[in-house]
């Protein structure tokens, strides 16, 4: 289904402003709006997954376990019977009708879970360090967070909000990171809240059509930072707290030259400018002549305003959201982030692979370079990792390079890299391999820069 020719509101209600200016409002201040929380700063949706963890944390790795049983089963049932009750609804056909890789990913996540959570089998895959560290730490963050990410998107996709910033915004983004303006949204709601979010909103946009594929791609690599929070969570975990507004101008500076760059190189700039086949494309963002940007902006909010519905179906499109996330999302995160932990702490791999940075490192006048090299590729596998193994390095530069590399990389397998091979965004392991290189060679010569300049 192609768009449309748009539609020029001439004359506009008080009630179909209200209609896109309150929801908007909402959703800018539950995904977009900074609140200080003791000494870090978050969002309003970031608070409630807080609280709800807080509230309920000895129930919630039990809860998660049952949806994985419960998504591997059916899945399984799904796969070997073809029940008419599932594979003639949309919805239950896309969550559960699964290919072999997805239904491996699945049962491999519930095995997981279960020798994580009583502590059998193998150690490498309980301990806390792996296992017990994805089951423990990462899912609970996850199944509250996308508890209310989910339920409450509607906000900031569903009544203009997404219109209105993407039309005003344009004439930046598109020159800069050759994306639509409304990605600016993708980019505050990771910046703000989480990583996960931003991919999240990514996908929805690019399945509504909003997105096309290579559009999708570069958004998803690119603009799904991590968050302010956990960004103070790694400076001062480092022993760096006092360096924090140093560290974040360099990731700020070295993350928007990666956006640069990364969108025009191989493999994103060989995605296709097509979009998601079921839906088509949905999106105009040209403004007429004689017509104002605002004008423009406010008026394709109202259009998308407009298109939504009642409580009911908001209350059901948000519902569906978390259901798909926990069902088919969470469990693959439990069965690629345990793998992606077990290899970074039990398998020389990344020591290995770390080699040909060495040289790099010693010609960028980086101390103890051979602790440092296999912190700079570790972050593939979590984003934690790189804090967790340059921490014990003395020299501050290096690990203050190390922490800024770690947050520009944004490929992390055990959370973005597993929620981006689970969406339809047709990128592959192979793709975020690259993408991940590549940010990390673009970043790293503008963080020792900087790092030298801040160390003098």
């Amino acid at each position: 289904m192609e768009l449309g020719k748009p539609i020029i509101q001439r004359e506009i209600t008080t009630s179909q402003y209200l209609k896109f200016i309150i929801p908007s409002a909402i959703g800018f201040l539950l995904f977009l709006t900074p609140i200080p929380q003791g000494d870090q700063i978050t969002i309003g949706v970031g608070m409630l997954a807080d609280y709800f963890q807080q509230i309920l944390s000895a129930y919630l790795v039990p809860f998660m376990i049952i949806v994985f049983f419960a998504s591997a089963v059916i899945s399984l049932w799904t796969k070997i019977s073809k029940p008419d009750t599932i594979l003639k609804n949309d919805f239950l056909k896309g969550l559960f009708d699964a290919n072999i890789f997805w239904l491996v990913m699945r049962w491999l996540g519930l095995i997981f879970a279960l020798l994580t959570f009583f502590q059998l089998g193998p150690e490498f895959i309980w301990a806390s360090a792996t296992g017990g560290t994805v089951l423990n730490a990462l899912v609970p963050v996850l199944t509250t967070w996308f508890l209310f990410a989910g339920f409450l998107l509607p906000f900031i996709l569903d009544f203009g909000l997404m219109e209105f910033a993407g039309t005003l915004v344009r004439r930046i983004m598109k020159p800069l990171f050759t994306l639509p303006g409304r990605s600016s949204i993708d980019c505050l709601a990771s910046w703000l809240g989480s990583g996960t979010v931003g991919v999240l909103v990514t996908t929805n946009q690019y399945d509504e059509g909003y997105y096309n594929k290579r559009e999708a791609s570069v958004i998803a690599t690119n603009f799904s930072i991590a968050s302010i929070a956990f960004s103070l969570v790694v400076i001062n975990f480092i022993n760096l707290g006092h360096m924090f507004v140093q560290f974040y101008t360099t990731v700020i500076v070295a993350g928007i030259v990666a956006a640069i760059i990364c969108p025009r190189i191989p493999p994103l700039s060989r995605k296709e400018n097509t979009y998601y086949e079921p839906v088509g494309k949905r999106i105009d963002e040209a403004v007429p002549e004689g017509i104002s940007l605002f004008k423009w902006g406010v008026n394709q909010a109202i259009n998308k305003a407009n298109e939504a519905k009642g409580i009911s179906d908001f209350v059901l499109s948000g519902t569906k959201n978390v259901i798909d996330i926990w069902f088919g999302l969470v469990p693959v995160v439990m069965a690629l982030g345990t793998i992606a932990m077990v290899v970074a702490e039990y398998t020389p791999i990344f020591n290995v692979l770390s080699y040909p940075f060495v040289p790099v490192l010693k010609l960028l006048s980086i101390p103890e370079v051979n602790a440092a090299a296999p912190a700079i590729l570790v972050g593939f596998a979590d984003m934690f990792l790189p804090a967790v193994v340059g921490s014990s390095i003395e020299s501050e530069l290096t690990r203050f390079v190390i922490a800024c590399v770690s947050m520009t990389q944004l490929i992390y397998m055990s959370e973005v890299g597993a929620l981006i091979l689970r969406s339809n965004i047709p990128l592959s392991f192979t793709d975020l391999v690259f993408v991940f290189l590549e940010r990390t060679i673009i970043t790293l010569p503008i963080i020792v820069f900087m790092a030298h300049v801040f160390f003098f």
